[in-house]
């Protein structure tokens, strides 16, 4: 006696894998997962560009104390000062 099924061939799905829609499915799938590998990444270089640019301001603002030491606009003091300020900044 036959199934209800076995005259389709490929069982309840008669061989269209979900009518059709599996495809859509994996396509969502792997969109989602390239969309979370490309946020990653970006995310992680942006952190990386936060710190590097924290690291330049430090090191243009020391460029312009040494500079202003340089020229006698400030004294040793202020000039330590500054520099323990600037370095706590990193």
């Amino acid at each position: 006696m036959m199934g209800r099924y076995e005259d389709w061939g490929y069982g309840q799905m008669m061989g269209y894998g979900g009518f059709g829609f599996g495809w859509i499915f994996t396509l969502i799938f792997w969109a989602l997962i390239i969309w979370a590998i490309i946020a990653f990444v970006k995310y992680i270089s942006e952190k990386s560009n936060i710190k590097s640019n924290s690291n330049d301001q430090g090191d243009s603002a020391m460029k312009i104390l040494k500079e202003r030491y340089a020229k006698g606009e400030i004294n040793k003091e202020e000039f330590e000062q500054k520099r323990k300020d600037i370095e706590n900044m990193k």
